[in-house]
């Protein structure tokens, strides 16, 4: 089924560069998975369509050729890779406020006087995209504690980050005070784990040193990429003639740029083809996860007299 990538935005082909920026923008803050928990495959695989669509409509001669060429032309013309090459997925998203502010953080207090566990807690409503929508709201439960006092805090880094590792720099907010934290994402890293910056907390009334940070780490989907424990998966369109044939491919990687791939003769649709050691670094240990490409074979919609004269020879020969 052919996709509309003004549709999928909700723009109108007239469109200008910043409604479709405006538009994308609403759409990621709308699917995004973290806000979206009860269904985030749904939210993720919606995630990735608005994204495309943003990487052809936000560049000016990809859209030109879409324009031109219309869906069917277009997808045959460009594969995936080509759509999102010389697309800075982590510029956007830093751009829209991944990785400075967002996601929820808590403090915890300690015992009070009397032994009674007494706690504070601060919340940050908000999606990933924070600083860019604007959306914060406070909320106080109970008195802070004498105690030191940790935060926790989601913290979203894009596919790219948690396998090759990063530095990135968070805006906290502390009462009336912001405090900029520097925080290194180490290499392998995944959903679901958790950093701890130590002295990095809310700082007690009557206590001189301060609670720590804790840092929940969620991964952003990716366009291109998933990621299945170490063992990353990328998808890969080949021919008909180099199913049957055989042939090598140039396929993307996250740790080195393109590498050439041979596809043997035979190659069914769906078939898988593993990359020793080019998955994510394994957090605890030595050693990498493999990459491994799904090979589907392209069937042509519309043929030239030519061809189908071909294709009727080779079923004459019982292919």
């Amino acid at each position: 089924m052919a996709v509309d990538y003004y549709k999928t935005l909700g723009v109108d082909k007239g469109a200008s560069l910043d409604d479709v920026k405006k538009a994308y923008r609403k759409l990621a803050l709308k699917h995004h998975p973290d806000r979206n928990p009860s269904d985030k495959k749904r939210a993720e695989e919606k995630f990735k369509e608005i994204s495309e669509a943003y990487a052809v409509l936000s560049d000016p001669e990809k859209r030109k050729q879409y324009d031109e060429f219309g869906t069917d032309a277009f997808r045959q013309k460009f594969t995936q890779e080509d759509i999102f090459r010389d697309f800075d997925i982590n510029d956007i998203l830093r751009g829209f406020g991944f990785g400075n502010l967002g996601g929820e953080f808590t403090w915890h207090g300690g015992r009070g006087g009397g032994g009674r566990r007494r706690t504070y807690t601060t919340q940050r409503k908000t999606d990933p995209y924070g600083d860019l929508f604007g959306q914060q709201a406070y909320g106080q439960r109970e008195a802070p504690s004498a105690s030191d006092q940790d935060i926790e805090y989601n913290l979203s880094i894009t596919l790219e980050e948690s396998v090759l590792g990063a530095e990135k720099k968070l805006s906290l907010k502390k009462g009336d005070v912001t405090e900029e934290v520097s925080v290194k994402i180490p290499a392998g890293i995944s959903s679901g784990k958790k950093l701890r910056l130590a002295g990095k907390g809310l700082h007690g009334h009557y206590s001189g040193s301060a609670g720590d940070l804790y840092l929940n780490i969620q991964v952003l989907p990716h366009p291109i990429f998933s990621r299945d424990g170490d063992d990353l998966y990328v998808e890969k369109t080949v021919s008909f003639s180099q199913a049957c044939l055989g042939s090598t491919i140039e396929v993307p990687t996250l740790s080195g740029g393109p590498k050439r791939l041979k596809i043997p003769a035979g190659t069914q649709s769906n078939t898988k083809v593993r990359m020793k050691g080019f998955g994510a670094p394994h957090l605890k240990g030595e050693g990498r996860g493999d990459q491994f490409v799904r090979i589907f074979v392209d069937v042509p919609k519309k043929l030239t007299a030519s061809q189908s004269a071909l294709i009727k020879k080779l079923s004459e020969e019982g292919l």
